[in-house]
Parts: structure tokens; C-alpha cells; sequence
């Protein structure tokens, strides 16, 4: 279908690609999380860190350095356990904030305002220390660009529109999905807190797998 741009196989990886965006992950369950806790606009912020992250890792397997960072025992160490260190961080951080921190009463009935920038710089760092993502973008992404192709940044780009097309459309579907979530947890602080004692625990999971268990 998209021969004539460089791309092999393209259905192939259309389905390998949202079978992978499909599966739970720290990025899917933060964005859920925020769309949850603050609304809409704060899960699409979450998901624009999660696009960008994603960018940038596709640049950076274009020009070689996730290949190099893959390569490099070393470096690949560093980025795996800056990620789990920061998954953990999240998780003691929902924990914290649902069972100890005291919130501030709102006046006037005026809802909390969040730093945007918070959201959207978490799920990016989120997005950057996933070692998974670097794999991705170095053993899955590469299979379907011809490198015989006269220019090797047209499939790149190709592949890359479908991919944020497509996490578009899952993201979308877990904020909205999240919206509601916060109406039907907004009268029931026990299941809410029950919800963000859950997502907590499961960063915590992501981190402690990521650090003990990946290769």
C-alpha cells in the first residue's frame, strides 16, 4: 500500500502496532490517570508528552543513537533503571498524595488548578526512559522501512504519522474513557481512592519489573 514511500509490509505492521499500543503500559495508564484526576485537558496534555516522546525516540533511532544506546550494555542499564527510578517515584507519589497529603478546600466552589507543565513533562520523561519504547523503535519499527529507499527519512515519516495517528485514537478513548470514570468516582471516595491506590501500585509493579526482571 505504502511501497511507493519505502514502507514494506504495511499491514503487517499496522496490526503489530496496535496490538502494541493496545497493551497497558506506564504511558496508557498516566494518561488515564491524569484524564481521571483533572479532567480532559490534563489527559491530553499527558498524551502531547507521550507524542512527543515518542518523536523524539523515532528521530533518535533515525540518526542511530537508540541503536547505540541499545548497543552499549552500559547506557542501556542507565536508561532502564532512570526509568524504573521514576515509575517508582510516581507510584509512592499517588500513594502519598491519596492517603497523606491533605488537600487544600476549594473556594467558591473553584476546582484545583494544576500545573500543565507537571503533566505534560512526567508523561514525556515517562515516554524517554522507557527502554521498551527503545527496542520498539530499533527491532519492530525498522523491519518495514526499505533502507534501499532514495530517502530514508520518507518511510520514517510515514510510519511514524500512522503511529501517532493511531496512539491518538487509543489515548483519546482512555481520557474519555477516564472522564467518566471521575463522574461516576466523584460522590464515592472510597472507590476513588481505591482506583489511585491501584494505579500507584501498578507504577510501583512497572518499576520493580523493569529494574529486577528485564534484560
Amino acid at each position: 500500500m505504502f511501497e511507493s514511500f519505502g514502507v514494506l509490509n504495511f499491514w503487517t505492521y499496522l496490526a503489530g502496532l496496535v496490538l502494541i499500543i493496545i497493551v497497558p503500559g506506564p504511558n496508557s495508564l498516566y494518561v488515564l490517570k491524569s484524564s481521571t484526576s483533572h479532567g480532559t485537558r490534563a489527559g491530553y496534555r499527558a498524551a502531547l508528552g507521550v507524542f512527543t516522546g515518542d518523536a523524539a525516540l523515532i528521530f533518535l533511532s533515525f540518526i542511530g543513537v537508540a541503536s547505540v544506546i541499545k548497543a552499549s550494555p552500559t547506557l542501556f542499564m542507565i536508561v532502564r533503571y532512570l526509568g524504573a527510578a521514576y515509575l517508582l517515584y510516581l507510584g509512592c507519589k499517588i500513594l502519598y498524595a491519596t492517603f497523606w497529603q491533605k488537600k487544600m478546600p476549594s473556594t467558591d466552589d473553584q476546582p484545583v488548578v494544576v500545573k500543565s507543565e507537571k503533566i505534560f513533562t512526567r508523561a514525556l520523561i515517562l515516554s524517554l526512559t522507557n527502554p521498551k519504547a527503545i527496542l520498539f523503535y530499533i527491532s519492530f519499527f525498522i523491519q518495514f522501512i526499505d533502507f534501499s529507499y532514495s530517502h530514508a527519512w520518507v518511510p520514517y515519516l510515514v510510519l511514524a504519522s500512522i503511529l501517532e495517528l493511531v496512539s491518538f485514537m487509543y489515548l483519546s478513548l482512555l481520557i474519555f474513557s477516564g472522564y467518566l470514570i471521575a463522574r461516576f468516582l466523584r460522590e464515592k471516595q472510597v472507590l476513588a481512592k481505591l482506583g489511585n491506590c491501584t494505579v500507584g501500585t501498578f507504577f510501583m509493579g512497572f518499576a520493580a519489573k523493569l529494574a529486577i526482571f528485564s534484560h
